[in-house]
């Protein structure tokens, strides 16, 4: 099959776009809203964008508390979302208003963070605490389509528990970290789903 993307007359039940970019890492970020009160919250659209200097990115739909609090205050957490932690990472997702906390809600502990003020979650296996660089908004292509935005931010510490490294490599399997696939679909990274490539040599020519 084939569609026009932007009309997005694809037919089906389910529009299959999130279903392709797949596997997706999710980033579970946390903030501090100017009340004080800390902010955590689930992103499917997420990824590392840069190595040295580390940044990564999420990236939102509509006037969400998590991007506000990045602009205003200049500081965002992200913690590692695992199997383990599955039940009360989808409990983040809900709807809150802004005088209600998602680690009270969803029973996580805050945990203080080095360099910024915004706590990460204490049961996480790893985090990356960012200040905000910058948003950059895309237009919405119908008038009621609401607008998204990839909010950036630059990697100023990194939290990894030690129980996760050996050898001097972290150990990805253990932590099993889950991604996000199309609809409701979920996958989780252990050691029988990775397998290691080496890089190809250089091509003589």
């Amino acid at each position: 099959m084939f569609y026009d993307a932007l009309e997005n007359r694809h037919g089906l039940k389910h529009d299959p776009f999130k279903a392709l970019v797949t596997p997706r890492p999710i980033g579970w970020v946390s903030t501090l809203g100017r009340n004080g009160v800390a902010n955590v919250a689930p992103y499917s659209f997420f990824s590392a964008v840069s190595e040295k200097p580390a940044y990564v990115m999420f990236s939102a739909s509509g006037a969400k508390d998590t991007r506000r609090n990045a602009e205003e205050t200049g500081e965002f957490v992200c913690s590692v979302a695992t199997y383990a932690l599955r039940e009360k990472m989808n409990l983040t997702a809900s709807t809150l208003g802004p005088q209600e906390s998602e680690f009270a809600f969803a029973g996580l502990t805050p945990a203080p963070s080095h360099f910024v003020k915004p706590p990460r979650v204490a049961e996480s296996p790893a985090a990356l605490e960012c200040r905000y660089f910058k948003t950059v908004e895309f237009p919405a292509v119908g008038p009621h389509d609401k607008p998204h935005a990839a909010v950036f931010g630059l990697v100023v510490g990194i939290h990894i528990e030690d129980e996760y490294i050996s050898d001097g490599i972290v150990i990805t399997d253990l932590m099993r970290p889950i991604a996000r696939l199309g609809y409701r679909d979920y996958a989780v990274i252990g050691a029988e789903s990775m397998f290691t490539m080496s890089s190809p040599p250089p091509v003589k020519r």
